[in-house]
């Protein structure tokens, strides 16, 4: 038989664990879908702001139009005054 020798070793032993682990990547994705979205509402805002300008723009330039077209009707008016006076009509 065999002669079989144990030797045991009672110095405790440090045992190291390395856990490697993917982090961030869902936060890169949400980060980049946020800042899509504001782009996106960004541009409906100045879309909405220059529709809104542009309509203003048209009502002030009808308004204008008005006002030309009754100066000429007042300025019409007038002269059919001073024809009549001039001619001694009535």
């Amino acid at each position: 038989m065999a002669d079989e020798t144990h030797i045991h070793d009672s110095a405790p032993r440090e045992t190291t664990v390395i856990h490697e682990t993917r982090s961030g990547g869902g936060a890169g994705w949400a980060i980049a879908i946020v800042l899509i979205l504001a782009l996106i509402a960004g541009v409906w805002f100045l879309t909405q702001s220059n529709r809104s300008q542009v309509a203003r723009d048209n009502a002030v330039t009808a308004a204008a139009n008005n006002v030309g077209d009754a100066a000429r009707d007042v300025g019409n008016a007038a002269q059919d005054a001073a024809n009549n006076t001039a001619n001694g009509t009535r």
